[in-house]
């Protein structure tokens, strides 16, 4: 395997997390091209609301609940779908996990994109 291979697997593997309901949480790093899709998405107007779009960091990240597949969202509508059916309980987890993968916040993504 060759170290950009080795690079591309660990930043696209994923994380299983339980979160306070028992459920398990499949999630896994965004990727830049992830964010790309994750702004079109959200749109001009809340691509550029922080608080919105950390929350939307954390649903796009999703892969499975109960291993059951989550499908990316491609809009604004599905991405709260996701956010709903995750909860305090699911978000929190995934936070938990986003967080102590790496010293960057997923709601730092706002911050940080395009610069």
């Amino acid at each position: 395997m060759t170290p950009s291979s080795t690079i591309i697997l660990g930043a696209t593997s994923g994380s299983v997390v339980s979160d306070t309901e028992g459920r398990r949480i499949a999630v896994r790093r965004l990727t830049a091209l992830d964010k790309l899709r994750l702004f079109k998405a959200a749109g001009p107007v809340l691509s550029q609301n922080q608080l919105w779009l950390g929350m939307a960091v954390l649903a796009y990240s999703v892969t499975a609940i109960d291993d059951v597949p989550v499908p990316v969202p491609s809009n604004e509508v599905q991405i709260e779908a996701i956010v709903s059916r995750l909860g305090d309980a699911g978000i929190n987890a995934v936070a938990a996990v986003l967080g102590s993968e790496s010293t960057t916040r997923p709601s730092d993504v706002a911050a940080t994109a395009g610069n």
